[in-house]
């Protein structure tokens, strides 16, 4: 029982994170101190520098750094300015900063967090229905052996006690606990020892399937590259609006979308100190764009491959020219007519490269799935060192592509961040949401990285293996010890001067219990 309860301990740790009261600042803007359960999204706290972060929020005010690792596992400080979002139970650093907030109670990070580990916790594996179904076997050999004992004891010796003490002490010895504990114990390490360092785990058994994966599959924008979009031009093919007019349109769709080419033009335009139309029925179009209305003009904004699909003319000299610069070029199409781009750059995350270097050398074969040309996927897919690469997808697109390296009986993980993920997430054998993407990637992922590190996939394929190697560890050793320890209990080398009494087989019933308990809280994340 101490062992379940330190495999959980990592939830009790994260339960403890917040503390019990928040600074809030009311609408006259006095300062008051306050229970940390009034509090409600949309308050305005005040995070003094050295205090705990009490709720998930948007800094309004100040600049500071934030140490996170008790939260999501990572080490370093985390720099944190006006926009950025803060974890509740993070600490604050050297700065103060106020905070609206958007997640509490059962809303915020830790609290999904800890339902998430609770919910993989409960969740059995087959190697754990295995192993429920040998302790249940076992119990009825221990049943059929000791009855047995007792009837050749019994006729052997005409002593009732005898015959009596040899059952006992195979049913003593023959006690399920190591068998029934083995796998359920390595299973809860496992998740709250992932969850510590910024893995959690939806579905247990992710774990099982990791150590067959042979392709992992991986969208492009925010999960291999930063996602921090940067304009590096933006042009008007039409007199009747200028460059500047071209930047605002889109911003006019964009400045409620969180995407990151998205973010990139509206740092642009505020850059620029431009104005920003008013746009009415904005909504995506996934693995394309959006789509919405400035007055009665129909805007679009597109990538190249709606171009080529709905044969909208534009120029492909210029297209590649910026492309081959390893540019993100988006089109703006107002009244299905193309008006103007503009042309963004991302940045590779520096861990990227390492990452697939590191997954070639143990045979797992890296691909690449984009949405993006097929001139920047393959600019990207080459400085990683990428062979297989697919640009210009649609969702649906990826999703086949899951399918068909499935239907070669291939094993799959895909890992991807946005809307345009989710059916490729489902699809694959295991996929894994990259933490900072999107509500609907996480929700359709078996794994999440809180981290938005992609490396750290290598971590849960470590974690996986291990998992499965102290997995095997228990079973051989609660079956194992009962085909020996059956046996000796029921006299077979009585002969021979060894006979085991009843306190003797509680012991070594005992000593297994704690020896795979033992064994399971050994587990390590490489």
């Amino acid at each position: 029982m101490n062992a379940i309860s330190n495999a959980g301990n990592a939830l009790q740790k994260m339960a403890e994170l917040l503390p019990s009261s928040a600074t809030l600042i009311d609408e006259a803007g006095i300062i008051n101190e306050v229970a940390l359960s009034s509090v409600q999204i949309g308050d305005k706290l005040l995070v003094k520098a050295g205090g705990k972060v009490p709720t998930d929020g948007i800094i309004l005010a100040g600049k500071t750094t934030v140490n996170e690792s008790m939260v999501t596992g990572e080490s370093r400080d985390v720099q944190k300015i006006v926009n950025d979002p803060v974890i509740g139970g993070s600490v604050n650093g050297t700065g103060t900063i106020t905070i609206k907030v958007t997640g509490t109670g059962e809303t915020g990070y830790l609290s999904q967090v800890m339902e998430l580990v609770n919910n993989a916790q409960k969740e059995k594996s087959k190697i754990e229905s295995l192993s429920d179904k040998v302790a249940k076997m076992l119990f009825y050999v221990a049943l059929i052996v000791g009855i047995g004992a007792f009837f050749i004891w019994l006729i052997m010796t005409k002593d009732l006690n005898i015959a009596l003490e040899r059952m006992v002490t195979v049913l003593i010895i023959a006690c399920p606990h190591a068998l029934g504990l083995a796998i359920p114990l390595v299973t809860a390490r496992a998740t709250s020892l992932g969850a510590r360092n910024g893995l959690l785990i939806k579905k247990r058994q992710a774990l099982e399937v990791a150590k067959k994966v042979e392709v992992i599959m991986m969208d492009k924008t925010g999960t291999l590259t930063e996602g921090n979009f940067a304009v590096n031009e933006y042009l008007s093919f039409d007199q009747e609006y200028s460059r500047d007019d071209v930047l605002k349109l889109m911003a006019a769709l964009e400045q409620n979308s969180d995407h990151p080419l998205s973010v990139g033009v509206l740092r642009k335009l505020k850059e620029l100190r431009l104005t920003t139309p008013k746009a009415s029925n904005v909504h995506n179009i996934p693995g394309i764009g959006l789509e919405g209305n400035i007055g009665k003009k129909s805007i679009k904004i597109v990538s190249v491959a709606y171009l080529k699909k709905h044969k909208i003319d534009y120029d492909q000299p210029l297209f590649n020219d910026l492309s081959s610069q390893g540019n993100s070029v988006s089109y703006l199409i107002l009244n299905d007519k193309n008006v103007g781009l503009v042309a963004q750059g991302d940045q590779i995350k520096s861990e990227s490269k390492q990452m697939i270097d590191d997954l070639k050398a143990q045979g797992i074969k890296p691909v690449m799935l984009t949405g993006d040309n097929n001139q920047v996927a393959s600019i990207v897919a080459k400085q990683l060192g990428i062979d297989s690469v697919y640009g210009e997808l649609m969702p649906e697109d990826k999703e086949k592509i899951v399918k068909e390296y499935k239907d070669r009986g291939l094993i799959v993980m895909m890992l991807g961040d946005g809307i345009n993920d989710a059916p490729s997430l489902v699809s694959a054998n295991i996929g894994v949401a990259v933490g900072a993407g999107t509500d609907v990637a996480i929700d359709s992922a078996d794994i999440i990285l809180v981290k938005s590190n992609p490396s750290d996939i290598l971590h849960f394929l470590s974690l996986a293996r291990n998992t499965q190697r102290k997995m095997v560890q228990n079973l051989w050793w609660g079956a194992g010890y009962n085909i020996i320890a059956i046996p000796l209990a029921a006299g077979i080398l009585a002969n021979w001067g060894v006979v085991l009494s009843p306190a003797v087989g509680a012991v070594l019933m005992s000593l297994s219990t704690i020896i795979v308990a033992v064994n399971a809280m050994m587990l390590k994340l490489d």
